[in-house]
């Protein structure tokens, strides 16, 4: 009597959209895998400061003061003695904090775990295990003073940084 009513399908059916799932999660991936391959051609290139930087003239510094112009650049105190100028890198032997130079009191103060230095950079309390480390100064072609980070005298514990390294010390 009646033919069986034929039912219409709809736009897709379920195997159609499971493909069409299917193959686009593919094409979504072959895409993120391409995008990794062109990022890849362009890598992270970290660019550092320069190595050695130009401090002014010998002039510029008085004798028995610690400059704290170039610490937050550079992290480098410069200090001017009677026998010299040195270079003194801004970082705790600790734990690398930098230090603060309290002029009353002439030493630098770790606000980390209370390291003590004398304005040489040896450590007379707290947990520092040794001395703080010194840069390499010289007076460049045009009288200026050049600080050469490159080149770091690692202090050893128990002795005195002038007496370690001569050679730290610019005589002027």
């Amino acid at each position: 009597m009646a033919e069986k009513e034929k039912q219409k399908p709809g736009i897709w059916s379920r195997r159609d959209f499971f493909t069409r799932l299917g193959w686009g999660g593919f094409g979504i991936f072959s895409l993120g895998i391409l995008a990794g391959f062109v990022r890849s051609a362009f890598p992270r290139v970290l660019f550092q400061p320069p190595s050695t930087f130009k401090a002014g003239s010998a002039n510029d510094y008085a004798i028995g003061e610690v400059s704290e112009k170039y610490k937050q650049d550079q992290r480098v105190w410069i200090v001017r003695e009677k026998e010299g100028i040195y270079a003194i890198f801004a970082k705790c032997t600790h734990l690398g904090c930098t230090p603060r130079w309290l002029a009353a009191e002439e030493k630098f103060k770790c606000p980390c775990h209370g390291s003590g230095y004398y304005k040489s950079g040896l450590n007379f309390e707290g947990p520092a295990p040794r001395p703080m480390d010194r840069f390499k100064v010289d007076v460049g072609e045009d009288g200026q003073l050049v600080v050469d980070k490159k080149t770091v005298y690692k202090m050893q514990a128990g002795v005195e940084p002038d007496e370690q390294f001569p050679a730290s010390i610019l005589k002027v």
